[in-house]
């Protein structure tokens, strides 16, 4: 399975993990090593979802996307150790690779999609 920016016809990445557990989103990249796989977090509903980066040691790039899988906000280069607050809901949240967002010229209101 591969992650497109249906807007601009950008493949995003081309491995994906789903996180559907509350467990696995729990951990989520936590004493991982780097890697080129994303990861997909899958919630019930859309919901106000903040992110922290505890025991996360390199950076990533993240999209919160609402129910229609638009991108509703967006991080760049979300360092370890840090905390992001979110400002929209979303129902999915995409863990990318650092510097994937700037390399697609993905932005808020983006149509994403999984393949």
């Amino acid at each position: 399975m591969m992650i497109i920016n249906e807007t601009n016809k950008i493949k995003l990445c081309d491995y994906i993990e789903y996180r559907t557990s509350y467990l696995s989103k729990a951990i989520g990249l936590m004493f991982s090593k780097k890697r080129k796989k994303a990861l997909v977090f899958v919630f019930k509903e859309e919901k106000i979802i903040s992110l922290h980066m505890f025991f996360v040691f390199y950076p990533i790039d993240v999209l919160w996307l609402d129910k229609e899988k638009r991108v509703v906000q967006l991080k760049e280069n979300f360092r370890p150790f840090r905390i992001v607050l979110a400002g929209k809901p979303a129902k999915y949240i995409i863990e990318l690779p650092n510097n994937t967002i700037k390399k697609s010229h993905t932005r808020i209101g983006d149509t994403i999609s999984f393949k």
